[in-house]
């Protein structure tokens, strides 16, 4: 991370399109490349009912984390389950881009980061002439909601994710995992880690219009005995590196890469939002530094690409 001195962006358009695990609809998204300083920006087309809109990724744009991370403005949403390409931006280090949708939800393709990696890599990157800037946390700020909580502290080093989760369904039941992260922990470590749920929250799920796009293709399903996916798992700890991967995505909407541990608890994606707006809600809490700045003081700091259905997320209990 403290290698790359510039901001950085597409080189070239890229395309990708798929179903929305929740909504069940089909949707393109394309990424194209943006200028220095703009942040991320999704895009939705226009409609025969609607303009296009388009809104600036960032916690300001949250307007729910029941299932998913929802952006939106106070016209309404604009499109939901912004989480798995967010990351896959941050994750790779890009720091301009517009993402462009034609439909309510982002594609859940194989229900990880993997195929954003892959459509990034396909574009590129292109380096631009203005310095990248980060969010360095100057202190602790922590939340928590029932048995749930997040924290981020300063740390040094660059952005840390330590999560864990505790299930009391056997196949999952407690899983810890600490990175530092940087491209190529993410490519290898996260990436690839898919969203899963439970068996028995199928019906629940369907009647309150969740789910309705699920497969074993894109979700890996529990039950109490066992995974039901033919291919089994990615990682032994799929489940909690999959919450890193939507709590990276969901820290994206910092607005800047974070200089920061951030450390997880049965979290989610409202306690993912919750802690980066308890954040930026206290101006002593952090600043913004360029990269010269934020180098590491010390080490001791801590083309398109597109079953039997199941269920996607289950209830945000981990």
């Amino acid at each position: 991370m403290f290698r790359v001195a510039k901001q950085t962006t597409l080189r070239d358009h890229v395309a990708v399109f798929g179903v929305g695990v929740h909504s069940g609809l089909s949707a393109t998204l394309t990424l194209h490349p943006a200028d220095a300083d703009s942040g991320i920006t999704f895009v939705r087309t226009a409609t025969a009912d609607q303009p296009e809109r388009e809104i600036r990724a960032d916690v300001r744009a949250v307007t729910a984390t029941d299932f998913a991370t929802v952006l939106g403005d106070s016209s309404g949403p604009l499109c939901s389950t912004a989480e798995h390409v967010l990351a896959a931006l941050r994750g790779c280090g890009v720091d301009n881009a517009i993402v462009e949708i034609d439909g309510s939800e982002v594609p859940i393709m194989d229900g990880s980061a993997e195929p954003f990696v892959a459509a990034i890599d396909q574009a590129g990157l292109a380096t631009l002439n203005a310095p990248r800037r980060f969010i360095e946390v100057l202190k602790p700020i922590r939340v928590a909601k029932g048995e749930g909580s997040a924290e981020l502290r300063p740390y040094a080093r660059g952005f840390r994710i330590e999560a864990e989760i505790d299930f009391s369904n056997k196949v999952i039941g407690r899983q810890t995992c600490a990175l530092d992260i940087d491209p190529a922990t993410f490519r290898r470590e996260i990436a690839k880690a898919r969203t899963f749920g439970f068996m028995r929250d199928v019906a629940k799920l369907w009647s309150a219009g969740y789910a309705l796009g699920a497969s074993f293709e894109n979700t890996v399903v529990v039950t109490d005995d066992g995974v039901l996916n033919p291919a089994g798992l990615r990682y032994s700890d799929e489940f909690v590196r999959h919450k890193m991967l939507d709590a990276l995505g969901d820290l994206a909407l910092a607005g800047a890469p974070l200089l920061a541990a951030y450390r997880s608890y049965r979290g989610g994606h409202r306690l993912n939002y919750a802690v980066l707006s308890a954040l930026m809600a206290d101006p002593t809490a952090w600043r913004l530094v360029d990269a010269q700045a934020a180098a590491p003081r010390s080490r001791g700091h801590a083309e398109p690409v597109g079953g039997l259905v199941a269920p996607a997320y289950g209830p945000e209990v981990s």
